[in-house]
């Protein structure tokens, strides 16, 4: 067995170091750490080539004496405990110690600073941990750390960094969620000369959210604030119809810390029981604020997760804050009616040619006689469109029908809201109207028989003559039939055998897909859009979708950076409705952020694809889709869904008869 023998220092700190420093942004996370606890009001973050090249982070904040440099790099030094009682109550981001001495272990750091009551600043160089002399220098009141050449002696560590893009954005996705715990913080991002995040810091979180996370989500949200049992819970939530396809825009902070914790997770969710819709998960900007003795911090190297003392109080304090924000909402609040009087128009030329005044001048003049129409309308079609009332229209008396049946259609009482109206629901059937007169018949005059055209004779021609035509024997009766559809979601179709199946439609046509997909060797047909859809996915997932531009483009879509996390998609999958890319690229990003092979991603980037392109329940079926469905599936091409649920149930007779009790 090997000597056992303590490591030399240099070597112990690069281990170290290892457990704080993981990436560039784990620099950055410690860095605004200790500038916020500085009391700073201003944070300036700047990143070249993804933090490996420059890291500068700029502060406002308090300062550090000069004499107190070179110990402010040394391993367990800190200014933020004292003793043993205060590990149970640690109310500052940063309390360990290890930061400045790990990041200037695995780098080269400079770092100047200055007191409010210094008349000069201090300057301090640091190259793989040991320290220069400390110079006197100029400085204004605050804290500069420049971070240059990470990793630059640890070679192990520097081949697993991802690409700058990738390490960008991951800095980014922090100082959003470092913007959003600190409202009253300015925070400013510049990735490579390009400022990508500025933040008012005027204490309001929806400004935060508003500049950190987008127009769009900020728009979608619903405040909320309550709690219960020394736990205070506030923030903002999304609506139950704006939820998103991914928990990627779930942000939980802990009395201003950012973590990551499945209880907080469970309990938000939880309020939405039977609210949202199923795969859709909810989006929040919450933060809890708890006593500082009733959570320990001290669980994790990164400091992303923490213990609650009682978890049961904190559960339920997000669960009902949540659960009482969505109950106040309520149903949608309609609109009042627009006074068409105070309607300002700003553009005179735009659905509008005349003042009020004019307008209603016109309206007084008496309006010219309708035409009348020819022949009466025909029936209508409740199925697809739907007869259109308003609240101000009479019932309708039944017009003559021109179908064979001799009588005006009834409104179907199965028909969807949304096709029939408000008012067509409600609405019986119409009385009989009065008789009219009968008008005088017109003579019969005699007509002349019409003799057909003579049409061009044609000479048969034998079947033999025509040449490379075969034969070809009309294709037989199947051995089962559809008898029916159940729930516009599974089809019910008899064998011979005396078998009766269910085939759930969108399992099998998602399968149909799947396979077809991956059997390709071109891309899939595209549609342009008519109008380019900029999806804000954040800055993390939008970089990683961006990082693999190749693979969208293989899967049918044309991408580009939009900026700010968003991305810009001008093409789609022709078989993807519209109104799915927002979703279905949230779940690619999430797809591709699991750690797989790429061939076991593609494969899971083509499950999503099958399914959104596939038939969803509750969608009304043609009689040829259902039949080309149940010919895969009775044929055994098709007998598992992607995700490995069955697409078809079997009863055979017997099972039938022994449920009604005949066997």
């Amino acid at each position: 067995m090997p000597s056992i023998q303590q490591l030399p220092p240099h070597v112990a700190d690069l281990i170290a170091a290892g457990e704080v420093v993981e990436r560039p942004a784990s620099v950055v996370k410690e860095l605004v750490e200790n500038a916020l606890d500085a009391h700073s009001s201003a944070v300036v973050v700047e990143l070249r080539r993804g933090g490996m090249g420059l890291i500068r982070v700029t502060d406002n904040g308090c300062g550090i004496a000069p004499s107190e440099l070179p110990t402010a790099f040394l391993r367990h030094a800190t200014s933020k405990l004292r003793g043993p009682e205060d590990l149970g109550k640690i109310g500052t981001l940063g309390f360990r110690g290890e930061a400045l001495a790990a990041i200037s272990a695995v780098s080269r750091v400079e770092i100047q600073t200055r007191r409010r009551e210094d008349p000069t600043g201090a300057a301090l160089r640091l190259e793989g941990g040991v320290p220069g002399a400390v110079e006197e220098a100029g400085a204004p009141e605050g804290t500069t750390i420049l971070v240059r050449d990470l990793f630059y002696n640890t070679p192990a560590r520097l081949k697993f960094m991802k690409k700058d893009s990738a390490e960008t954005a991951a800095a980014g996705g922090l100082m959003q969620h470092l913007a959003l715990s600190h409202p009253d913080v300015s925070f400013k991002f510049i990735k490579d000369g390009t400022e990508a995040l500025h933040t008012p810091g005027d204490g309001r979180l929806d400004s935060a959210i508003y500049a950190a996370l987008g127009r769009d989500f900020a728009r979608s949200l619903l405040p909320v604030k309550g709690g219960g049992d020394g736990a205070a819970v506030s923030g903002f939530i999304t609506r139950p119809l704006q939820g998103r396809g991914s928990r990627g825009m779930q942000v939980f902070f802990v009395n201003g810390r950012f973590i990551k914790s499945q209880l907080l997770t469970a309990a938000l969710e939880e309020g939405y029981r039977n609210q949202i819709m199923k795969g859709r998960f909810p989006g929040c900007v919450l933060a809890v604020t708890l006593p500082v003795t009733a959570v320990d911090v001290n669980v994790h190297p990164a400091k992303t997760a923490v213990k609650f003392a009682q978890e049961q109080a904190v559960f339920n304090a997000v669960y009902h804050t949540v659960l009482d924000a969505l109950a106040a909402q309520g149903g949608p609040v309609p609109a009042a009616p627009a006074d068409p009087e105070k309607t300002v128009n700003p553009r005179g030329d735009f659905f509008q040619s005349m003042d009020a005044k004019a307008y209603r001048e016109q309206g007084a003049k008496p309006a010219a006689p309708a035409p009348r129409p020819a022949a009466p309308l025909p029936a209508w079609d409740t199925e697809r469109t739907g007869p259109r009332l308003s609240d101000s229209s009479p019932p309708l008396s039944p017009r003559p029908a021109l179908g064979r049946s001799g009588a005006f259609p009834p409104l179907r009482q199965d028909a969807p809201s949304s096709v029939l109206g408000p008012k067509a629901e409600r609405m019986e059937t119409p009385p009989a109207p009065p008789a009219e007169p009968k008008a005088l018949a017109e003579p019969a005059l005699p007509r002349e028989p019409v003799s057909p055209e003579p049409r061009p004779f044609v000479p048969a021609i034998p079947q033999a003559e025509l040449p490379g035509q075969e034969t070809l024997e009309p294709p037989g009766e199947a051995p089962w039939r559809i008898a029916g559809e159940l729930l516009r979601t599974y089809i019910v179709c008899e064998s011979e055998a005396g078998e009766v199946w269910l085939v759930d439609k969108h399992a099998a046509h998602e399968r149909v897909n799947f396979d077809r997909l991956k059997a390709a060797l071109e891309p899939p047909m595209r549609q342009a859009l008519l109008t380019p859809a900029a999806v804000e996915l954040g800055k993390e997932d939008g970089a990683l979708l961006l990082e693999h531009l190749p693979l969208l483009e293989e899967l049918g879509f044309s991408c580009e950076d939009f900026g700010g996390g968003a991305v810009l998609v001008r093409e789609i999958p022709a078989d993807l409705d519209a109104e799915d890319v927002t979703a279905t690229l949230e779940e690619i990003a999430g797809k591709l952020r699991s750690g797989r092979s790429p061939a076991e991603r593609r494969e899971s980037l083509l499950h999503t694809m099958a399914c959104k392109a596939a038939i969803k329940g509750g969608w009304k079926s043609g009689p040829e889709e259902l039949r080309a469905l149940v010919d895969k599936v009775q044929s055994g091409e098709v007998r598992y869904c992607p995700h490995g649920r069955p697409v078809a149930v079997k009863l055979t007779r017997y099972e039938l008869e022994k449920m009604f009790g005949r066997a």
